[in-house]
């Protein structure tokens, strides 16, 4: 038997939409360097793990080999009873992404006769609202963030058209970090026509303090075209076993129904969430670890005269534009991963007591600070 090196040429193409596509670049490990404990602080992973309750049930006996309950019922009605919503108005998916790419699967694409829906989204934010949406076969409609790196809601229902189906809100956005405030987010979904989807995207909404953020729940209750998204990936450290969740109401749920995913949510990831919404006082005190180094991290940068955006998420935004390859080599070589982005700049994830220290002591030796943009 012989193997061929040379690549095969098919003749196939993908859709002409993948050529156009940016890539996904999933943050990095560490590179290992002698004498340094290494830290991955490029991908905003919850540096403590699940609830001890949860370990418990992954090492047990799990029936992998029966298919999961496509419905999640166990899951919808634990979620029902934490949120006190409904459970027919949640919706699972593979993490919020996945709950996501529901969303435009329902309500935004391609139309029949060939033009693209259009949808709004404040940038830069998440990575994947451009793949996503591209796949979806509708157009994207990237509003620049302020230099202090929240959204600018008003540009944002400027340029609301016809073609408009859908708008994310990312509150706190990542990278960047602000939250949404409720008055703001009010104005603008009143501003907005009743028609347009408006997303808003929660998967940092444990690790929230700030007292005017806005409440995704509140908003859904109040007007029917909100979509709230949320995760089991970073508050409750279940990043790996992909589950989350669309919140809305039954006008739009029959539609997210239809082009859910069957079998998305595996029965260990369903259980494992369940099992950790019924320990979500622990849950609750890892985040406040958490955001404790968050608050150290932010003061540390600020008696050093650094400029960053609120954090309000488990992670920070260091606007440092052309210096951005610069600093990332340099926490590379001290054992650090950090997620840089091109020359817009880079996302540090708040991590272990030691590598945020550490950090601190990086910027601290570093000579070109962050600025507004």
């Amino acid at each position: 038997m012989t193997s061929n090196t040379q690549p095969l040429h098919t003749g196939v193409h993908p859709r002409s939409v993948v050529g156009r596509l940016p890539k996904y670049a999933a943050g990095k490990p560490p590179v290992p360097v002698p004498g340094l404990a290494s830290f991955k602080l490029s991908s905003n992973e919850n540096p403590l793990g699940p609830v001890p309750a949860v370990l418990e049930l992954l090492h047990g006996g799990l029936e992998v080999h029966r298919y999961p309950d496509t419905s999640c019922t166990a899951l919808r009605t634990a979620l029902g009873e934490f949120l006190s919503v409904p459970a027919e108005d949640i919706v699972t998916g593979a993490g919020s992404l996945g709950a996501l790419n529901q969303i435009l699967a329902a309500f935004a694409g391609q139309n029949d006769d060939g033009t693209p829906d259009e949808v709004i989204y404040a940038w830069r934010s998440f990575e994947a609202y451009p793949i996503c949406v591209g796949l979806a076969g509708a157009q994207s409609v990237q509003i620049p963030v302020r230099a202090d790196g929240t959204h600018d809601l008003p540009a944002m229902a400027a340029a609301v058209t016809d073609r408009t189906k859908v708008v994310f809100l990312c509150t706190p956005n990542n990278p960047t970090g602000p939250a949404l405030g409720t008055e703001e987010t009010e104005e603008f979904i009143r501003s907005v026509r009743s028609d347009v989807v408006i997303v808003i995207d929660e998967a940092y909404q444990e690790f929230v303090r700030a007292a005017d953020a806005v409440d995704g729940i509140a908003m859904y209750r109040k007007y029917p075209n909100v979509v709230v998204l949320r995760t089991f990936s970073k508050a409750h450290g279940l990043a790996g076993l992909r589950v989350g969740y669309s919140v809305s109401g039954p006008e739009l749920t029959q539609y997210l129904r239809s082009a859910a995913t069957p079998f998305a949510v595996s029965s260990v990831a369903e259980q494992a969430a369940v099992v950790s919404l019924a320990n979500y006082d622990q849950v609750v005190e890892r985040v406040q670890s958490l955001v404790e180094e968050r608050d150290r991290v932010t003061a540390g940068l600020a008696a050093l005269g650094w400029d960053v955006p609120d954090a309000q998420g488990n992670f920070v935004w260091l606007n440092l534009g052309s210096d951005t390859p610069e600093f990332a080599a340099i926490a590379d070589r001290h054992a650090l991963s950090v997620r840089a982005f091109g020359e817009e700049g880079v996302r540090v994830s708040i991590g272990e007591v030691e590598a945020n220290t550490r950090f601190l002591e990086i910027c601290a030796s570093y000579t070109k600070p962050p600025r507004r943009s």
